[in-house]
C-alpha cells in the first residue's frame, strides 16, 4: 500500500514520501516554541518564588514535580490517541481517526475529574511522607500551591487531548497559539498577582489554574470546526459516545506509556525526597537546575511529538521503510539541535544564576547539575528518548515501558542512593545516576529498532 495523506495536510516529498523536508520543518518549529513556553512556565515559576525566598522555590519544585508527573500521563495517554488516529489516518479511514480523537477526550475528561480527587484525598501523605523531611516553611508553600494547581488536572487532560487531535492532523500552528495564549496568561497573571499584590505562592498557583483552564477551553472549542478534516464531534446518543473496540485500542498504547511516565515521575520523586535530606540549598539547586536542563533537551522532546505523526501516518499506508527513514534523519537533527542548545545555556548560565539571587552554596551546585547533564545530552539523550518515540508510534508501547521501569528502579533509584547518600556526592550524585542509566536504555532501544518485532502492532484497520 503507497503512502497516503488527508489533502491539505502536509507537503508530500520526493520519492513516495509523504513529509517533505519543508513540511517537516513546517510541523516541528511550531512544536519547538510550545513546547519551549511550556517550560518557560516552569522557568518563570521557580524565579517568581525565589522573590519570595528558597523555602518558596523548594516548595513550588516539589508540587510541580507532581503536576509533571500528571502532564506527563495525560500526555501519555493522548499520544495513544494520536497513534490510533494517525494510523487510521494514514489509510484514509477519517471516520475511524474521529471516533477516535472522541473516545480520547471522553477518556482524559472522566480520568482526571478522578485524579484531582484523589489527589485532593491523598495530599497530607504527599506532603507528610512522599517528600521527605522538609522544613515548616516549605511545607507551607508547597501546600498552598497544591491545593490550588490540583484543581487544573481537568484542564491539563482536556488540552492534551485536543493538542494531540491537532498535532495528528499536522496543524502543530494551532497548538502554538494556544500555547502561546496559555504561557502569556500564566506568566502575566502570575506577575501581576506576586509583584503588584504580593501574594506568593498563592499568586503563582493561580496563575497556572487560570491559564491550563483557558486552554483548554480554547483547545475543545478550536476542535470542534467544521473546516477539519477530523473534527471533535458528540452527535449521536450518549452511549455511543465511548466505542469498546477503539477505547480498548486507546488503551492498549496509552496505558503502557501512561504507566512508564508515570513510574518515571514517581521514581524522580522518590529521588526528589533523597534530595530533600540534603538541605533546602540542594532542593533549590536541583529545581533551578531542572528547568534550566529541560531547555537543553528542549528540541528532541518536542520533536517527539511531531515525530508520533510521521510515523503513525507511515505506519498506516504501510510504509516501514519511510519509519526507518524519517526516524535516521530526525534522530540526527535532535543530536545536532540540541548540542548547539546546551552549548548555549552554558555560555549564558553566569547571567542565569545571577538573575536566581541564589546563595553561592545553590550557585555552584547548579553548575555541576549543568555539567553533568550536558554530558548526558551529548552522548545518549536523543538515541534514550527519541527511539522510543517511533516504537509507540508503530504500536509497540510495552517494550519502552518495560525498559524504561527496569531502568529506573534497577540503574537511576540505586545508583542515586549508592553516589548520592552513601558516597556522599549529594545532588550531583543523584544527577550523575540519571545519566547513568541513559546508557543501558540507548543500547536496548538501538537493538530493538534494528529488529522487526516492532512493525508487527499495527493497529487493526489502519
Amino acid at each position: 500500500m503507497s503512502a497516503s495523506l488527508p489533502e491539505g495536510t502536509v507537503e508530500a516529498g520526493g520519492a513516495g514520501r509523504p513529509f517533505s523536508d519543508r513540511a517537516l520543518f513546517s510541523l516541528f518549529w511550531p512544536l519547538v516554541i510550545e513546547q519551549g513556553l511550556e517550560y518557560l512556565v516552569g522557568f518563570t515559576a521557580t524565579f517568581l518564588a525565589s522573590s519570595v525566598g528558597e523555602a518558596a522555590v523548594s516548595g513550588v519544585s516539589l508540587v510541580d514535580t507532581v503536576m509533571m508527573l500528571l502532564i506527563a500521563v495525560f500526555a501519555a495517554l493522548a499520544t495513544g490517541g494520536a497513534v490510533i488516529a494517525g494510523q487510521h489516518l494514514g489509510n484514509r479511514r477519517t471516520d475511524l481517526a474521529t471516533t477516535a480523537a472522541r473516545q480520547l477526550v471522553v477518556v482524559a475528561g472522566i480520568a482526571s475529574i478522578g485524579i484531582a480527587a484523589l489527589l485532593y484525598a491523598a495530599s497530607p501523605l504527599l506532603l507528610g511522607g512522599l517528600f521527605g523531611e522538609i522544613s515548616p516553611e516549605v511545607r507551607h508553600h508547597a501546600s498552598v500551591y497544591l491545593m490550588l494547581v490540583n484543581a487544573s488536572v481537568p484542564g491539563i487532560a482536556l488540552y492534551a487531548a485536543g493538542a494531540a487531535l491537532f498535532r495528528t492532523l499536522g496543524r502543530t500552528r494551532t497548538t502554538m497559539y494556544v500555547a502561546i495564549l496559555m504561557n502569556v496568561t500564566n506568566i502575566g497573571l502570575s506577575a501581576a498577582l506576586v509583584y503588584g499584590f504580593h501574594l506568593g505562592t498563592v499568586g503563582i498557583g493561580i496563575g497556572s489554574l487560570a491559564s491550563r483552564l483557558l486552554a483548554a477551553a480554547v483547545m475543545l472549542w478550536l476542535a470542534f470546526g467544521r473546516d477539519l478534516p477530523v473534527r471533535l464531534s458528540f452527535a449521536g446518543p450518549v452511549r455511543e459516545w465511548l466505542d469498546r473496540a477503539t477505547v480498548g485500542h486507546l488503551l492498549r498504547l496509552g496505558t503502557p506509556f501512561a504507566l512508564e511516565n508515570g513510574i518515571f515521575h514517581v521514581g524522580r520523586i522518590l529521588v526528589l525526597g533523597l534530595i530533600a535530606t540534603f538541605g533546602t540549598s540542594s532542593i533549590a539547586a536541583n529545581a533551578v537546575g531542572t528547568a534550566l536542563v529541560l531547555f537543553q533537551v528542549l528540541p528532541g522532546m518536542s520533536i517527539g511529538l511531531g515525530l508520533t505523526t510521521v510515523v503513525s501516518r507511515c505506519v498506516g499506508a504501510g510504509r516501514f521503510d519511510l519509519v526507518r527513514f524519517y526516524t535516521r534523519r530526525i534522530v540526527g537533527f535532535v543530536y545536532l539541535s540540541q548540542i548547539v542548545l546546551s552549548l548555549a545555556i552554558l555560555a549564558l548560565l553566569p547571567t542565569l544564576l545571577k538573575a536566581y539571587a541564589l546563595s553561592p552554596e545553590t550557585a555552584s551546585l547548579v553548575w555541576k547539575l549543568i555539567l553533568v547533564h550536558t554530558a548526558g545530552v551529548f552522548l545518549f539523550w536523543p538515541l534514550a528518548y527519541t527511539l522510543p518515540v517511533t516504537l509507540r508510534a508503530a504500536g509497540d508501547a510495552r517494550f519502552p515501558m518495560l525498559v524504561s521501569v527496569l531502568c529506573m528502579f534497577a540503574v537511576r533509584l540505586g545508583l542515586a542512593w549508592i553516589l548520592g547518600r552513601a558516597l556522599g556526592w549529594g545532588v550531583a550524585g543523584v544527577w550523575a545516576a540519571m545519566v547513568i542509566e541513559w546508557l543501558p536504555k540507548t543500547a536496548l532501544f538501538v537493538s530493538r529498532y534494528r529488529g522487526v518485532r516492532w512493525m508487527r502492532f499495527r493497529i487493526a484497520g489502519a
